[in-house]
């Protein structure tokens, strides 16, 4: 029997290929949309994936304003932040959210996926949501990525 020894490649800073991605949220699912960002952030899509380096991709969200919640999510959904104060809790609605930063409800749920720690914040820095369908990133060549 013939074994030969294969060696497991790790990836590094020096051998990761980053490519761009315009990603369209009309219409589509928030939790849905974000757990795909996620992944491709991550570089889970990749077949060196490596967990300690950051392998991911760049994307760009265009029509972030028109993604859509399910059900009531979007009277009923909270959103809490605090000051660290006594009654310094604030909440927002779903609702609220979209109608004052529209970007943020996909940033928000993008980050919640995304590891806690230092790699994770790498990894975030990937990501630009734009509200319109204009973006500033033609000069990257982005390439339209549906889910």
């Amino acid at each position: 029997m013939n074994t030969q020894s294969f060696k497991t490649v790790s990836a590094n800073e020096n051998t990761v290929e980053r490519k761009w991605y315009v990603v369209d949220a009309e219409g589509q699912s928030l939790g849905r949309l974000a757990s795909n960002i996620a992944q491709i952030l991550r570089g889970k899509n990749k077949p060196y994936y490596t967990p300690h380096v950051d392998c991911g991709d760049y994307i760009v969200v265009i029509n972030a304003e028109k993604v859509r919640l399910t059900g009531n999510k979007m009277s009923n959904k909270l959103y809490l932040r605090y000051s660290g104060y006594p009654g310094g809790q604030k909440k927002r609605t779903a609702e609220q959210m979209l109608e004052k930063n529209p970007i943020s409800l996909v940033e928000t749920a993008v980050k919640g996926m995304l590891p806690k720690n230092r790699l994770g914040r790498q990894m975030f820095k990937k990501l630009f949501a734009y509200a319109g369908a204009e973006h500033k990133h033609a000069a990257q060549q982005p390439e339209e990525l549906k889910f």
